[in-house]
This record gives structure tokens, C-alpha cells and sequence, in this order.
């Protein structure tokens, strides 16, 4: 599990991302694709096109995170691509990390 701090902001990216691309694309892409700061603290979660692999970008002031994950079978579900951009808890990405497929094990 990521550690983000209570008061931190979680962003899906709606549809999917070139995830050939790292920190600085995806920095580039919360800018001018999301209008945010990517340097804000808040975290911001990108879908590739199969829908098998993430990528988390957060900067903690500090520094800056890029986390990925790839899952052997099944897909991580995700809003649609017209919804732009969604905000769920730290929580629940908790859970999207743990059970990417929308199912308890």
C-alpha cells in the first residue's frame, strides 16, 4: 500500500495513458491534460491501454513517486474516458491496488 497522508487528494485519469511514458510525461499530461499541479502533494493514477497496468505519480514535497503496477491476469477497472477526471479516497485506492477487479478475495 502507498502511505498518503490523510488530507491528500487521489485523481484517476479517465480513459487510458501511453504508459511507455514516466514522471515527466505523466507531470506534463496533469498539467496540461488534467490542469493540475503535478508538485500539489496529491496523488494521480494513470491506466494503460489494456487496462493491466497502472502508474502513480505523487510528490511529497520532497520529492517526487512514480509507482507502477502490472497484473498478471484481469484489469483494473476504471471510469469511462468522458467522466475526465475522478477523485476517490486514499482508501480506495487501497482497495483498487488490492483488488483490482472490483472483487473481495
Amino acid at each position: 500500500m502507498i502511505p498518503v497522508p490523510s488530507g491528500v487528494r487521489v485523481w484517476l485519469a479517465t480513459g487510458h495513458t501511453d504508459m511507455r511514458k514516466g514522471f515527466p510525461g505523466l507531470s506534463l499530461l496533469v498539467q496540461e491534460t488534467l490542469k493540475r499541479d503535478p508538485n500539489d502533494g496529491h496523488v494521480v493514477v494513470f491506466r494503460g491501454r489494456r487496462g493491466d497496468l497502472i502508474k502513480v505519480i505523487w510528490h511529497d514535497g520532497q520529492g517526487a513517486y512514480l509507482f507502477t503496477k502490472r497484473l498478471e491476469r484481469g484489469r483494473f477497472i476504471w471510469p469511462s474516458p468522458a467522466d475526465g477526471t475522478v477523485t476517490i479516497s486514499p482508501a480506495q485506492l487501497g482497495y483498487l491496488l488490492d483488488h483490482p477487479c472490483g472483487c473481495s478475495l
